[in-house]
């Protein structure tokens, strides 16, 4: 089982026609980074050889799992989730991408729920290609749901600038204002509160909820679910002593560096969440599923097929999903305590 000293966090190589293998690569390439917690690549050692080769990155190392399960200290793990020699084809997305993506997430989330990792990072993936009668999910948001049996996790996305949650994640945007429900609202609200004072220790959060419409129904003139919906939702939690504040336009809340003043920021749908924290934090962000019982983050990019294989990739993003992870499970430890 995974220990209770040193965290053990696995890491999902993703596309492997993607950027996902270039950014762990780098991201382990400093062996000083083992000195805080046990990595494990769920994945390929043949993809890891090829992209150390192609990138001529000299400086990862890594231990192939010989044993189920015995994850050696001290050493970058790699769990060889498929035997079979595939091609691998920086930057074409295909089936082969696809398929292996699903064997890497499967393994390691399996081992996620059984105890044997502390917390999983996961490397991009194409939502297309991934598909198939296992994998039925828009994305990993919704797969860990529905592996963790949570109804709606929150996904969250944080940096040192900004942290983010929508309440409509990967759905089209025509059914976006259908999710802004009382339900939901007091659902993602506590949700977020809950994972900021667990997960990132703030003890007494202050969260910025933004509106729906332009101008944030301009008092219904552009739309009453301001009115009718969210003002009266976070009324109510003021009222029960919660640091709750809004519904903000969203444009000028941005604009004016409002969020400045707030803990987390609740948008309503994905775009609206999205846009400002990627425009703010890209190449540093991290997406973090919260309101799960694990842990999971995962960078703020995707699979970049244009620049995989081309050593262009930054690696800062996932560099920083892994050590938020890390935190993520020393702080949950601290408060089980």
């Amino acid at each position: 089982m995974a220990s209770k000293h040193t965290p053990i966090i696995g890491i999902t190589l993703g596309d492997v026609n993607g950027i996902g293998p270039e950014v762990v690569i780098k991201a382990l390439a400093d062996s000083r980074i083992l000195n805080f917690f046990t990595p494990v690549i769920y994945g390929s050692s043949r993809v890891l050889s090829y992209y150390k080769k192609l990138l001529d990155i000299n400086d990862f190392n890594y231990a192939q799992v010989k044993e189920e399960h015995n994850f050696l200290p001290k050493k970058t793990n790699v769990v060889n989730c498929w035997e079979e020699a595939v091609e691998i084809t920086p930057g074409v997305e295909n089936k082969v991408g696809g398929e292996t993506a699903w064997k890497a997430l499967k393994m390691a989330s399996e081992d996620l729920r059984d105890g044997y990792i502390d917390a999983i990072v996961t490397a991009p993936i194409n939502k297309a290609n991934i598909q198939s009668e296992e994998f039925k999910f828009p994305g990993h948001t919704e797969y860990f749901a529905n592996l963790f049996e949570v109804s709606d996790a929150l996904m969250f996305m944080v940096s040192e600038q900004l942290r983010v949650g929508v309440v409509s994640g990967h759905v089209p945007l025509s059914e976006a204002t259908g999710k802004v429900t009382k339900k939901a609202l007091e659902h993602y609200l506590t949700a977020m509160e809950q994972s900021l004072k667990l997960d990132f220790g703030i003890a007494k959060p202050r969260i910025a909820v933004l509106g729906l419409n332009p101008h944030a129904g301009e008092e219904g003139l552009l739309g009453d679910k301001e009115e009718k919906v969210i003002k009266p939702v976070v009324t109510d939690f003021k009222k029960h002593g919660k640091l709750f504040f809004g519904p903000f336009p969203s444009d000028g809340f941005f604009g004016s560096k409002e969020y400045k003043k707030y803990d987390a920021v609740l948008a309503m749908y994905h775009d609206q969440g999205l846009i400002p924290f990627k425009s703010l934090s890209f190449g540093n962000g991290v997406n973090f599923t919260a309101g799960l019982p694990v842990v999971r983050t995962s960078p703020d990019h995707g699979t970049a097929y244009s620049i995989a294989g081309k050593n262009e990739a930054s690696e800062d993003s996932m560099r920083t999903a892994i050590m938020t992870a890390l935190d993520i499970v020393k702080n949950r430890r601290e408060t089980a305590r």
